[in-house]
């Protein structure tokens, strides 16, 4: 169990492999939840993925309604929830804190600069980072790395502790500030790069995602 990240491989869909006109929550790929009010978008369990690396499946996100210019407090964004009990080995809040990476796969026509993020619910931290797709239409891989964080130790127990975010758009609430690129408290300006592309901004936009990792 060194990955943190469950159904990875997107693999698992037991809700269905296609769904339209999707909101917040869990639409396809298992473990894998959905926050939308940008656009409009169709997610899918797809089999298009990165040629050789032993994946059958990844998430596609297909933008269906445009919506260039999102309203301030607006967000799309796809993200896995992790309880505490899965996370007391990283060691966090302790000075022996792990640091944690996450590598991915992703593949888009919307190149441009993304922003991914780990948020601790138990003390209200976040960290982000960015990546950038560099070639459109392209599979590339990701590799990112979050420090560990000394201050804040997370409840050992079933709930939410940590929410890992793959950033598609967001209003200026979340992108007017200073990127927050080492652990601190949550600043909602902070959390999302100002130069985060919008994948709503056109009908021809997808996204797509497969072999997530997240290991300390």
């Amino acid at each position: 169990f060194r990955n943190i990240i469950i159904n990875g491989d997107m693999s698992i869909a037991q809700r269905g492999t296609s769904a339209s006109a999707i909101s917040n929550g869990y639409s396809t790929c298992d473990r894998w939840r959905t926050q939308r009010q940008i656009g409009a978008f169709t997610q899918s369990q797809s089999t298009d993925v990165p040629s050789g690396q032993g994946f059958a499946n990844s998430l596609k996100m297909d933008c269906t309604t445009a919506d260039a210019s999102p309203s301030s407090s607006n967000q799309l964004s796809i993200h896995q929830r992790i309880e505490g009990q899965m996370l007391q080995y990283i060691k966090k809040g302790t000075s022996n804190a792990e640091s944690l990476t996450m590598s991915f796969w992703v593949k888009s026509n919307k190149t441009g600069t993304y922003t991914a993020e780990i948020f601790d619910e138990d003390n209200t931290r976040q960290i982000s980072k960015t990546y950038t797709i560099s070639s459109a239409d392209t599979w590339e891989k990701k590799t990112i790395t979050f420090e560990g964080d000394t201050t804040g130790t997370l409840d050992n127990d079933n709930a939410r502790s940590f929410e890992v975010t793959w950033w598609l758009g967001a209003g200026s609430n979340f992108t007017s500030g200073t990127l927050n690129t080492t652990w601190n408290s949550n600043t909602t300006a902070n959390r999302v790069s100002s130069s985060q592309v919008n994948i709503a901004d056109s009908t021809s936009n997808e996204w797509y995602i497969t072999g997530v990792q997240l290991e300390a």
